[in-house]
C-alpha cells in the first residue's frame, strides 16, 4: 500500500513538474542579431533572407537518399506513413 501511495505521489510531482518545463526552458541573454533582416526579415510575420535561398539538385544525393530509406523501410512503403 505504501508503494502504491509513493508511485502515485511521484507521479503527481512529475506531472505538475512538467507543466511548467517551458516557461524555465529558455535562455536569458541579449540577442545580438535583434532586427537582422537576413535572420529575422523585413517584419516578424515575413520569412527570413536565408530562407529564401535556393541551392542546384544534385542527382547523386537523391540516388543515396533512396538507397537509406531502402535500407532503413525495406519492403515497406514509405509514401504510406509507415
Amino acid at each position: 500500500m505504501k508503494l502504491t501511495n509513493l508511485l502515485s505521489l511521484v507521479a503527481i510531482l512529475a506531472v505538475a513538474t512538467s507543466c511548467d518545463y517551458q516557461k524555465n526552458n529558455t535562455i536569458k541573454q541579449k540577442d545580438v542579431r535583434k532586427g537582422d533582416e537576413y535572420v529575422y526579415g523585413v517584419h516578424p510575420d515575413s520569412a527570413a533572407v536565408q530562407s529564401k535561398l535556393t541551392y542546384d539538385a544534385k542527382p547523386e544525393l537523391e540516388v543515396k537518399a533512396n538507397a537509406i530509406r531502402e535500407k532503413l523501410f525495406k519492403g515497406k512503403a514509405i509514401n504510406q506513413g509507415n
